[in-house]
């Protein structure tokens, strides 16, 4: 590579093909491929570097506490869970539907994985996603009340593709705080997917969310486009022998 080249190829930042230029070039050489082939090379692999940087932002902009997959999740400890049944929700259908998914059962189950997996799988797949954990949630909707940014809060969250909400129940909610949430799930209601991690029932979820006629409200939009998997198993985190 000539010197003027590696500037060139410095100033535009296209890192990966300076990275790779001498390698394809032996490679072209030994195939002797022609001229369009072996740009067509260099940029492939740049654009592959592109999108590889481009997942590596949404995942990060998701706030994903951990890289949990569908493919490493610890299915043989957890037989409680359906593989099938999670692996197909994998493949996104339900979110090309705008349809919710909640995960059901005691703490230690796997749920957050689970839940993490199918959100890294809609990320490769270039959807807008966001994790977070249901008390942060709904402390931002309670500090959004006090400096008037609900509007701006609940823009930014109704339009994700897919919202995670993780650990949703036994919080110490004020009124203000319900009526912010059923506020946005309204507004995602039939548009986008939520996914929903709870250790309650949904005849629990008036306990903590209040006004039971604002509740079953709630339950009529998150429950009517949705798939509700209940966990019963070993919890994942006992220690192993």
């Amino acid at each position: 590579m000539t010197e003027e080249l590696e500037q060139l190829l410095k100033n535009l930042k296209l890192k990966r093909t300076l990275s790779v230029y001498d390698e394809q070039l032996r490679a072209a050489d030994k195939a002797q491929i022609s001229y369009s082939e072996f740009v067509a090379g260099l940029l492939r692999a740049q654009w592959h570097h592109k999108q590889e940087n481009a997942l590596e932002w949404r995942i990060k902009s998701a706030n994903l506490p951990e890289r949990w997959s569908l493919e490493t999740f610890p299915w043989s400890r957890q037989p409680g869970v359906n593989r099938k049944q999670i692996r197909a929700f994998g493949e996104l259908d339900f979110v090309a539907k705008h349809e919710n998914l909640v995960l059901v059962g005691p703490t230690g189950m796997g749920k957050t994985g689970l839940a993490s997996g199918i959100l890294l799988k809609a990320l490769q797949n270039g959807y807008r996603c966001q994790f977070i954990r249901a008390q942060d949630l709904f402390d931002d909707m309670y500090a959004s009340l006090a400096d008037r940014s609900t509007r701006q809060l609940l823009n930014r969250l109704a339009r994700l593709d897919v919202l995670l909400i993780d650990e949703f129940g036994y919080l110490n909610l004020k009124p203000e705080q319900s009526n912010t949430f059923f506020k946005l799930m309204e507004e995602r209601y039939n548009r986008h997917s939520t996914i929903i991690t709870t250790n309650l029932a949904y005849d629990e979820w008036h306990n903590f969310l209040g006004n039971k006629p604002m509740v079953e409200a709630l339950l009529s939009r998150v429950r009517h486009y949705c798939h509700t998997v209940t966990i019963n198993g070993p919890s994942i985190r006992d220690p192993q022998g």
